[in-house]
């Protein structure tokens, strides 16, 4: 049975389980809520623990595999160049359907009064205070970590990826026997994270389903009700910049069938759904990138990392819709000036605040405080905030994906997304 059809089942499964479960439910005496926890931080500690080793060690076999400085400049230009244009493509459908459904309003009256704000507004907002716009000052910081250890041990991402393609850069410019043996022990270190990351995968269909049965144990669809068309709202916006706009990337920028990719990815989107995490879910994006999509182990190992730090086309498109959602229901007059603000600051925080705690509710309150907004408006969607997450950050996993065979394509590959991508796994698998 192949993985993602796993995946499916126990996510079916972990609804039934979660539904028939409640935060005191216990057997023999042992907390059901517990064992799923127990189960689900297992799998995400595993994922987690490959990503450094992994991102490392694959960014500096990519640019060692990469011809010459011509190609990886080239590289790098696409991929930044795709990374913004989508994530700017994503907040101008957000913000095209928010002006569309209007949330915000009942019955053209502000709908604020009528919400009130979720009981946990104060513990959030202490969580992320002092948090807010200083904090790209730390984003241009975390470029140089002082102690490469210490950023591998606190997961900052950016750092380590500054490093790695340092390293890389340098290597490549070595040569001598030192250099080629290091080279080799690099490549072997990198094969043998592969190989671990599989193991790790393949306990996925049984942490997806602790995932999940936590997540409708402890939320159940109670919280959709008051705020159903915020939700209702968001979630059309993020399936249409998933499954037309991306797709139509796909089929004019790389010339190749959407509907193969999705195939292809469905693994790590459905991961990536139940951990809400992009890091997290690196090493199978990576899997299923490179076995499943056919791209190329040096396009893959060095758009992927990145993506996963800077590219947030799904986060992007929550916060324009959340910030205008706020702004409906406190009444503000929403000028094409306010907008386009909100628009421009989505982008920013977007990739200048992902790699912090609480990222997403940090932007939001960068951008009211940007319209003159409180920071307290955050408590109007607080109640759906964990569901939205995991459906978010799934298509941040998707749009990652989709640099990754575009890029690839205009690279020359011809390999990708030719056949189906059970058979290039099975093949792959046999090589």
């Amino acid at each position: 049975m192949r993985l993602h059809t796993q995946i499916f089942i126990a996510m079916a499964l972990a609804v039934i389980c979660g539904a028939f479960t409640s935060v005191d439910s216990s057997f023999l005496g042992v907390s059901v809520l517990g064992t799923y926890d127990l189960i689900g931080t297992l799998f995400i500690n595993a994922l987690k623990m490959v990503v450094v080793p992994l991102i490392m060690s694959a960014i500096i076999s990519s640019l060692i595999s990469i011809s010459g400085g011509e190609q990886l400049g080239r590289l790098g230009l696409k991929t930044l160049a795709y990374y913004m244009m989508t994530s700017f493509v994503a907040i101008l459908v957000g913000l095209l359907l928010v002006n569309l459904m209007t949330p915000g309003l009942i019955d053209g009256a502000p709908a604020g009064p009528s919400l009130g704000l979720s009981a946990d507004t104060a513990t959030t907002l202490a969580k992320i205070e002092g948090r807010g716009a200083g904090d790209f000052a730390g984003i241009f910081l975390a470029l140089l970590p002082p102690n490469i250890v210490q950023a591998a041990a606190n997961s900052e991402l950016l750092g380590l990826i500054v490093f790695s393609l340092l390293f890389g850069l340098m290597l490549r410019k070595q040569t001598g026997t030192p250099a080629e043996r290091l080279r080799e022990t690099v490549e072997g270190f990198y094969q043998t994270m592969m190989m671990i990351t599989m193991f790790v995968i393949r306990f996925a269909p049984l942490g997806v389903w602790a995932l999940i049965a936590k997540t409708v144990t402890l939320t159940g669809s109670d919280a959709i009700g008051p705020l159903a068309w915020f939700f209702a709202t968001t979630l059309l916006a993020l399936a249409l910049h998933a499954f037309v706009v991306l797709p139509i990337i796909i089929r004019v920028l790389g010339q190749r069938s959407p509907w193969r990719h999705f195939k292809a990815m469905s693994p790590a989107m459905l991961t990536a759904f139940s951990s809400a995490s992009s890091a997290a879910t690196l090493p199978l994006t990576m899997e299923c990138v490179e076995k499943r999509s056919g791209v190329s182990s040096g396009t893959s190992s060095f758009v992927l990392p990145l993506g996963a730090t800077v590219n947030m086309d799904g986060t992007a498109l929550y916060e324009c819709v959340a910030a205008m959602f706020i702004a409906q229901a406190y009444g503000m007059d929403l000028s094409l000036t306010t907008q386009f603000l909100i628009v421009i600051t989505a982008l920013l925080t977007s990739v200048g605040v992902a790699s912090i705690p609480s990222a997403s509710l940090v932007a939001i309150t960068v951008i009211l405080g940007a319209i003159g907004l409180p920071a307290e408006g955050i408590g109007l969607i607080l109640a759906t905030d964990r569901i939205l997450d995991m459906c978010r950050t799934a298509v941040n996993i998707w749009s990652d994906s989709v640099g990754a065979v575009v890029i690839g394509r205009s690279e020359g590959e011809e390999n990708i997304l030719l056949y189906d991508p059970d058979r290039l796994e099975a093949e792959a698998e046999r090589s």
